[in-house]
């Protein structure tokens, strides 16, 4: 399985910017993508989650309100949504996939996660 994740840039405090998660070469039936951020110095945090065969959605109370996760099967891509970025958001992204079933109070464990994507850095201006 690999995961290409892209969308990432510079933005102003205020503004948005949409990640993309290319999903590929999977042969399980069902699966979550998650997205977590590493910002410098700082642990890799869990961002949002979902379903893929479902859509059941799961987010990080830091970022509910703001940003929003989906996905589109037909084009085997997950979304992030991020709006009124702050920057306190800057950070580099990561796309993952977690095969199979679990509940979603899973989905923010990173060690659920088998397979990750590269990283898109997303910074964030005052």
């Amino acid at each position: 399985v690999q995961l290409q994740a892209s969308g990432g840039g510079l933005v102003q405090a205020g503004g948005s910017l949409r990640l993309s998660c290319v999903v590929s070469g999977r042969t399980f039936s069902n699966y979550v993508v998650g997205w977590f951020r590493q910002a410098p110095g700082k642990e890799r945090e869990f961002v949002a989650a979902i379903s893929w065969s479902g859509g059941s959605r799961y987010s990080a109370d830091s970022v509910k309100g703001g940003f929003t996760v989906s996905r589109d099967k037909a084009k085997d891509t997950a979304y992030l949504q991020m709006n009124s970025l702050t920057p306190a958001d800057t950070a580099v992204y990561y796309c993952a996939a977690n095969p199979g079933w679990s509940p979603p109070t899973n989905w923010s464990m990173r060690d659920r996660y088998d397979y990750w994507g590269q990283g898109t850095l997303v910074t964030v201006s005052s």
